[in-house]
């Protein structure tokens, strides 16, 4: 196993070597290896669902599965318009799913290091575990096992509305950011689309095991899916009735936005995408402006916060002096 120079211990933050099938430090911490995957975690906590959703639709988003660029759009927009600024970087990405943005980044020739609360970590190694730049660990953002101040890019797209504290979670990211570094992030803004059919299932949903709710949760969208597929025509009248449905309906649809991907496909992110949005543990919503205030409060600067992607975009850079780095460091400590 490549083990990453930053991965530490977290009682102890000691460096970690591998000793059979765990990875052990000096102070006598093992963290269990399984399926090749260093678990910080034994469990999935708020984020199961993600973890089994990932599991079934594990090359969905991908763009080398869908021959589309929309994950390397939406990276490189966030990244504010360039994927050349990765290369021979390292790149903690934290709650990296099935890897739709992890062999972006590796592809334009960054070190990853990946993370993601669930077990969402064995499609994510699944699907990258063979590039040599490559290293992914189950582990909770509230607690990572790295070092501080360790990496060129912390990246974090499509994760913080769902943890429990979104400003504690943005705290946590930047204390991995290097002098000079940049944290990447984005954030369901105030206008995200919560309709009464999302909300009064999803409450329903919720009360239920994680792999109870991914069940009726999908049946649901399969029986909704051929519904709206009327809709997916640019025949004149079938434009109302696609209206008509997404304002009724629970089903996500992207047609109108993603023409491109084709019915099959289409249909797949529909199915993934129903899910992820009537099972999410936590739905927070922020403003840009709400945004930049949290990352002001770590202590970043040449922050970027802007409505855009997957409702706020934002970028940041840990102070380059060292004494503002060190500020901006205990500014994250004692404000997490």
């Amino acid at each position: 196993m490549n083990l990453p120079l930053e991965l530490r211990c977290i009682a102890h933050q000691q460096p970690l070597t591998e000793a059979g099938s765990s990875l052990a430090c000096t102070s006598g911490c093992a963290i269990p290896i399984v399926n090749g995957i260093p678990r910080f975690v034994d469990s999935s906590d708020y984020a199961a669902g993600f973890g089994l959703q990932w599991n079934q639709f594990r090359k969905s988003q991908l763009d080398s599965y869908t021959g589309a660029t929309i994950s390397k759009d939406r990276l490189t927009h966030a990244l504010g318009g360039s994927l050349a600024i990765l290369k021979g970087k390292t790149v903690l990405e934290v709650g990296c799913g099935a890897g739709r943005f992890t062999e972006v980044m590796l592809a334009a020739g960054a070190r990853v290091v990946a993370c993601d609360l669930s077990i969402a970590v064995e499609a994510n190694y699944a699907n990258c575990g063979a590039h040599a730049n490559y290293f992914v660990c189950q582990a909770d953002v509230r607690a990572l096992p790295f070092a501080a101040n360790s990496f060129d890019f912390v990246v974090c797209l499509g994760v913080i509305q769902h943890t429990p504290s979104p400003e504690e979670t943005i705290a946590a990211l930047a204390r991995c950011i290097k002098p000079g570094g940049m944290l990447v992030i984005d954030h369901y803004g105030p206008t995200y689309p919560t309709t009464f059919s999302r909300r009064w299932l999803r409450s329903l949903l919720l009360r239920l095991p994680p792999a109870s709710a991914k069940s009726l949760a999908l049946s649901l969208a399969r029986v909704l899916l051929p519904l709206r597929k009327l809709g997916w025509s640019q025949k004149r009248g079938r434009w109302r009735l696609r209206r008509q449905l997404q304002k009724l309906s629970p089903l996500v649809d992207y047609y109108d936005v993603y023409p491109q991907l084709g019915e099959k496909i289409l249909a797949e992110w529909a199915l993934l995408d129903t899910h992820d949005t009537l099972t999410d543990f936590y739905k927070h919503l922020r403003s840009a402006r709400q945004i930049e205030e949290v990352m002001r409060s770590c202590g970043l600067v040449d922050i970027s916060a802007y409505d855009g992607g997957n409702g706020v975009e934002a970028r940041a850079k840990s102070p380059a002096s060292p004494a503002l780095a060190e500020y901006g460091q205990a500014m994250r400590t004692e404000h997490p």
